[in-house]
Formats: C-alpha cells, sequence, structure tokens
C-alpha cells in the first residue's frame, strides 16, 4: 500500500511540474473574460458603453496591452432553455505572473462590469504557457 501511494505520488509530482519554455520565451498566464453584452433591464449594451468601459476601467487596469474580440455565445439556464447573446472577449497575456496574481488584476474588472450592466457573471478562464515578444 505503502508502495503505491509513494509512486501515485511521484506520479502526480510528474504531471505538475510545467514544462520549461523554449528559448525566446518565458512564463505567462493567459487570462480570458467573456462579457455578455445582453442586459436584462435595457438594450444590450452598445459598442459606445463597451468603448467608454475600455477606457476607464480596462485600458487603465492593463496599459500594457489586451486583444479584445467579439464573441457570439450561447449557455443553457436552469430552465434547460439556450440563451444566446453577443460578447466581448478580453484576452491578456501576462508574463511573469503566477493564476493568482492575474486573477486579483483582472477581479476589479469584472466586478465593475457586473455593477455598471447589471451582469449576475463573467466568464473568466486562467491557464499558463509561455510568451515571447
Amino acid at each position: 500500500m505503502k508502495a503505491a501511494l509513494g509512486a501515485l505520488l511521484l506520479l502526480a509530482g510528474c504531471a505538475a511540474a510545467p514544462e520549461p519554455c523554449s528559448a525566446g520565451a518565458g512564463p505567462a498566464t493567459i487570462a480570458e473574460a467573456y462579457f455578455g453584452r445582453n442586459v436584462k433591464t435595457r438594450a444590450p449594451v452598445t459598442d459606445a458603453e463597451w468603448a467608454r468601459f475600455m477606457a476607464e476601467v480596462v485600458t487603465p487596469a492593463f496599459p500594457d496591452g489586451l486583444t479584445v474580440l467579439d464573441g457570439a455565445g450561447q449557455w443553457r439556464n436552469a430552465a434547460g432553455q439556450i440563451s444566446r447573446e453577443d460578447s466581448k472577449v478580453l484576452l491578456l497575456v501576462l508574463p511573469g505572473q503566477d493564476q493568482a496574481a492575474a486573477r486579483a488584476r483582472l477581479a476589479p474588472v469584472t466586478a465593475a462590469w457586473k455593477a455598471r450592466f447589471a451582469q449576475e457573471s463573467v466568464l473568466t478562464v486562467f491557464r499558463q504557457g509561455c510568451a515571447g515578444f
């Protein structure tokens, strides 16, 4: 039993070890945030409102660079109905930051979106990768 447990711990340690980045690249966290544009109490978030949110909230939080993509998403609610909405996808590559630091930097942005546009949530995804410029 001890041998089996030891082997499992050894395998878990190997699986958790990140692969080194290739020459010219370093470790980075890639963060994605999906901002749904439908608002229950009014018309969807306009392009002008998104631009203002970018200028007032997103760009000051991530002045070194970012990418924004247009999205068309869907999800199934608790009643089993499919809901569709346009979205904005914020893509961030954060060299030298771990996922906890990336999450902490992005949290005020998603909180501001939820407060400003009465949203329940913002889908966020974090993963480790390598980046080089």
